[in-house]
């Protein structure tokens, strides 16, 4: 049976210019650089509207991967889907996580579902669609499209749905005024969160965690309508959706395997250990993953959100009061701590602002294992 076998590397980076180290597993055949679908990253900048580290990083890796490719830089952001998500804050370390597929023959001994990746893109968004009902159908016809390039049927087999999207500037704004329209906000960091709130919202429809009758004003307000494997973080940089689909299929060749759990508070350290053995990752609270039936840890990656009322677990909290750090650093802050002390490792991709991502205050959780 002919299939796809999906590889994942993970690779420090000493500044979201530093594209040394891909370079240097291209340099050695460890990845064939035709291969590669898409790249995940954490840079260190504040994660904001002005986050310029996003653009940087991308811009570098495709100048880096232009010559290798025999592209223009253009083109090669247009063949591979980057995700880069700012801020490292407290133990993050920056690093990217690089996904390859190749074609490959399953091999005959091989049983249950590995993992597979799929890709799309929805179309250019009008600046007053952003956080509104047609980005999230744009989006859940995207995920859908994205899920069968990665030949998943069952949306069960879905672990982990990344998105870049779109945020409002200035001028953005302005645009959609002269042509008499209104945009969902008039804030370019509030239309972060509505940008990231309508996309998860695209990934719950697709998968039919929720139903299609959803509207403008359930973004950013009914809070009980999530997706509990989305992951969308906002840029400047784009005005469309990339998707990028993570889960498990037979038709897969690949020597990994991914698997999920849903934080439902910023503490919830059960549901990072719940995610860590769903892919056979032997851990318990203070102990790092071990290995058990030949299996390796990767990567965890997950969202962080400061709880909306205010409180974890009846204790109240200040991270939406703080003037001088916006809530999403503190809480990408906590809830890095908490995963990389069950990881053993700083360099996890955590991301803020789960609006909509996992329940209120909480999100999603994966986690990827190498089968050795």
């Amino acid at each position: 049976m002919r299939t796809a076998s999906v590889g994942v590397f993970k690779v420090a980076t000493t500044g979201p210019g530093d594209v040394s180290g891909l370079m240097a597993m291209i340099g050695s055949g460890a990845i064939d650089p035709a291969t590669i679908l898409a790249i995940l990253g954490k840079t260190e900048g504040n994660g904001g509207v002005n986050d310029f580290t996003r653009e940087y990083a991308v811009a570098a890796l495709c100048t880096a991967l232009a010559s290798e490719l025999g592209l223009s830089p253009e083109a090669v952001e247009q063949r591979i889907a980057f995700v880069m998500s700012g801020g490292t804050e407290g133990v993050l370390s920056p690093h990217i996580t690089v996904f390859t597929r190749r074609e490959a023959e399953r091999p005959a001994g091989m049983s249950g579902k590995r993992l597979s990746i799929g890709m799309a893109h929805t179309r250019d968004f009008l600046p007053e669609e952003i956080g509104r009902s047609a980005q999230i159908m744009e989006t859940a016809r995207a995920v859908s499209a994205a899920m069968a390039d990665a030949g998943i049927i069952d949306p069960a087999d879905v672990h982990f749905v990344q998105i870049k999207c779109p945020l409002l500037t200035s001028d953005r704004v302005e645009a959609a005024n002269a042509r008499g329209s209104k945009t969902a906000t008039t804030s370019a960091y509030s239309s972060m969160a509505y940008s990231r709130g309508a996309s998860a919202l695209g990934v719950a429809v697709a998968l039919g965690e929720i139903d299609s009758d959803v509207h403008d004003d359930d973004v950013l307000r009914r809070y009980d309508l999530f997706s509990s494997v989305a992951s969308t973080s906002s840029g400047i940089e784009l005005m469309h959706n990339v998707i990028i689909v993570l889960g498990n299929s037979a038709s897969s060749a690949s020597d990994f395997e991914i698997g999920h759990a849903v934080m439902n508070d910023a503490i919830d350290a059960p549901a990072v250990v719940s995610a860590l053995n769903s892919v056979g990752l032997g851990v318990g609270l203070g102990v790092a993953p071990r290995a058990t039936e030949g299996r390796e840890f990767v990567n965890i990656f997950a969202k962080a959100e400061a709880s909306p009322d205010g409180s974890v677990r009846g204790f109240r909290h200040t991270m939406l009061e703080d003037t001088d750090i916006s809530s999403t650093r503190h809480a990408r802050a906590a809830v890095g701590g908490l995963i990389a002390g069950l990881a053993g490792t700083g360099a996890v991709y955590v991301s803020g602002g789960a609006e909509h991502q996992g329940p209120a205050g909480g999100g999603p959780v994966a986690a990827i294992a190498r089968l050795s």
